[in-house]
């Protein structure tokens, strides 16, 4: 029999990992090359988990305060800043230490340190006081990325985060200023508000969430507005200094012109810059953009045969299941299979409260490209199960095509939108069209039940909410 297969991946994060775990099923030699002690990557140690595990304190924090609407009053939370630290480490570790196991249980050779290529089929990993020479017959990167700061922002202060020392929660300060209306920037925007800080919010564009459909921001804008001490938008940050009184004065310019207001701590979420650099990529055939991604092919091979590239550093949208569906891609295809990236839809996520999410097309973007589209909404106003829980601001929506009623998109803020918008996705995926989803059987009294209504509305059958819009025929 031919010797196995020889694979190498660089990064063992939500690209990485799942790629040398379906590699070692496949009969592969894998070596997995990380600077952390286990796998899991940025996500996992910096990133998705760990801003999670902090979302749910916050909700639970935001829930006990707004029980008093329901007849329900608890004391006020008191703040256990050490053990709250203390759990979301413990759910990081529980969750890498469990990667750790399976990577042992099946047979993947794992090495801690930094992986920079020497050629086309060999790695040089910078151990601890050493050097350890890997060679491969593949190899794939899956080296994420890391925060971008603009150089105006650019201050070696502790005063100044990014999101990775937001996420260490090592204290609640009392004025906390977030550059960026992005989704981390929202998401640790709702985490300290609820914690404590009085937030101020800047974004440079006219609104928050550049990008995600007007009418599902909306709902999430008004709610952000409600917890943190301002948003400011179309305003930017044009310089930061230490104060003499362990604060940081922030230079703003907007519309009303230019002042400076000192704050305790400053967190900078405008975005984040693929870890391309620095990797011997040069001594080899790969092509790196002036953005820093990796040119990959639809198998995510490079420019160089052996060597191909996933998740961020491959290219946007920047998303840890994206990462992951493309590891089996790259896997497949170095096992001769004829695998390639084509995926008709991603979903996107913000995890803040209300969570929005969406899939496909976005209304945004089909008016901007003249698509013939037409949009079916139901309000979370006239859902029975958002009503009993306190929770009727939220939206469904569909995108569909005219004329056929071919699901194009979707769009859902409310809680627990997250996990609803699977459905539409799948929904997208298949091509279904929105008279699929009406006939569809879902549990009442559910949010899930909205993505039936929605469609319902759009037929002008909807027992719950008449749409504006003419019934359709369906």
């Amino acid at each position: 029999m031919a010797d196995p297969i020889r694979l190498a991946v660089l990064g063992a994060g939500p690209g990485g990992y799942p790629a040398a775990f379906l590699a070692a099923e496949r009969g592969m030699d894998v070596t997995l090359i990380d600077v952390r002690p286990q796998p899991g990557g940025v996500c996992l140690y910096e990133g998705c988990i760990p801003s999670k595990a902090l979302l749910h304190a916050a909700s639970v924090v935001t829930d006990a305060r707004a029980a008093a609407a329901i007849g329900l009053t608890f004391d006020a939370p008191r703040l256990d800043l050490d053990r709250l630290r203390g759990w979301k480490d413990e759910v990081v570790r529980g969750l890498t230490g469990g990667l750790g196991q399976i990577a042992r249980a099946r047979k993947v050779r794992y090495v801690q340190g930094r992986g920079r290529f020497v050629d086309a089929h060999t790695l040089r990993v910078a151990t601890e006081g050493e050097l350890t020479e890997v060679q491969f017959d593949a190899a794939i990167v899956a080296t994420g990325s890391s925060a971008s700061i603009p150089p105006p922002l650019r201050l070696a202060s502790s005063r100044v985060w990014d999101a990775e020392a937001a996420l260490r929660l090592t204290e609640v300060p009392a004025t906390l200023l977030v550059v960026g209306g992005g989704y981390i920037g929202l998401e640790m925007a709702t985490v300290y508000a609820a914690l404590g800080s009085r937030v101020t919010v800047v974004e440079a564009t006219a609104g928050l969430l550049p990008g995600a459909d007007r009418d599902l921001v909306d709902v999430l804008a008004k709610r952000v507005a409600s917890v943190v001490e301002g948003i400011l938008l179309l305003t930017s940050v044009d310089g930061l200094a230490e104060t003499d009184d362990d604060g940081v004065r922030a230079t703003l310019s907007g519309a009303a012109g230019t002042e400076e207001r000192r704050f305790d701590r400053v967190l900078i979420a405008t975005g984040r810059r693929p870890n391309s650099a620095d990797l011997g990529l040069d001594t080899t055939c790969a092509l790196v953009t002036a953005r820093g991604f990796v040119e990959v092919s639809p198998q995510r091979r490079t420019a160089e045969p052996s060597i191909y590239a996933i998740g961020d550093v491959a290219g946007e949208p920047m998303l840890a299941h994206k990462a992951t569906h493309e590891a089996r891609v790259a896997v497949e295809a170095i096992g001769g299979e004829p695998s390639v990236w084509e995926p008709p839809v991603i979903p996107a996520v913000i995890y803040t409260d209300p969570e929005l999410a969406w899939c496909g097309l976005t209304e945004t973007e089909a008016r901007t490209r003249g698509l013939d589209i037409e949009v079916a909404r139901f309000p979370w106003s006239a859902s029975g199960r958002a009503a009993t829980a306190a929770d009727r601001e939220g939206l469904t929506k569909w995108l569909v095509e005219a004329g056929t009623g071919r699901v194009m998109g979707a769009g859902i803020v409310g809680r627990g939108a997250g996990d609803l918008i699977a459905e539409a996705t799948l929904a997208v995926e298949m091509g279904a069209r929105l008279d699929d989803i009406r006939l569809t059987v879902h549990p009442h009294p559910s949010r899930s039940e909205t993505l039936m209504e929605a469609a319902e509305a759009f037929y002008g059958t909807s027992p719950h909410f008449i749409a504006r819009n003419h019934p359709r025929t369906p």
